[in-house]
């Protein structure tokens, strides 16, 4: 079964956990000491947040999450349906855990990933450069991208 993924960027990671802990009426599965996440079942998402250096402020990224090998290949198979660029990152270690997962951004440049996690990590970890396949992302570190300015334009 699939799980809708939120990562939010916020400035007080203790002031955050407390105002989502009280959102979702429960309090996190994971908190380390700059990231906290909710594995919730109403409504099924995986919603993390994080402070410092890993973070912008905001929504960050948006994610689907699968339980099984066979549901990583059944969402990899629409990200390539999606006809945009894709990186595939592969087997990683990333917001302390160790996933294997591939990324995409829409036509906006809102990026996506899907992944599939495998086990726990004693590190926040590693990313790509997701500028790769978004004008929105630019060096990131650990699933993170760093969001710059809007490009605003018409036509061209």
């Amino acid at each position: 079964m699939k799980r809708l993924h939120v990562h939010v960027g916020v400035n007080d990671l203790d002031q955050s956990i407390g105002f989502y802990s009280t959102l979702f009426d429960a309090e996190p599965t994971i908190v380390k000491a700059d990231y906290a996440k909710w594995m919730l079942d109403d409504p099924r998402v995986n919603f993390a947040i994080s402070s410092g250096q890993h973070a912008t402020k905001g929504i960050e990224h948006l994610g689907m999450q699968v339980e099984s090998q066979d549901e990583l290949a059944e969402i990899y198979g629409r990200l390539k349906a999606a006809d945009r660029p894709i990186l595939e990152e592969g087997a990683t270690t990333c917001c302390y855990a160790k996933s294997e997962k591939s990324w995409i951004a829409d036509p906006q440049g809102v990026v996506w990933e899907a992944f599939f996690t495998s086990g726990e990590a004693t590190v926040y970890g590693d990313s790509p450069a997701l500028s790769a396949i978004s004008d929105n992302a630019g060096e990131a570190s650990c699933c993170v991208p760093v969001l710059p300015a809007a490009k605003v334009g018409c036509c061209g």
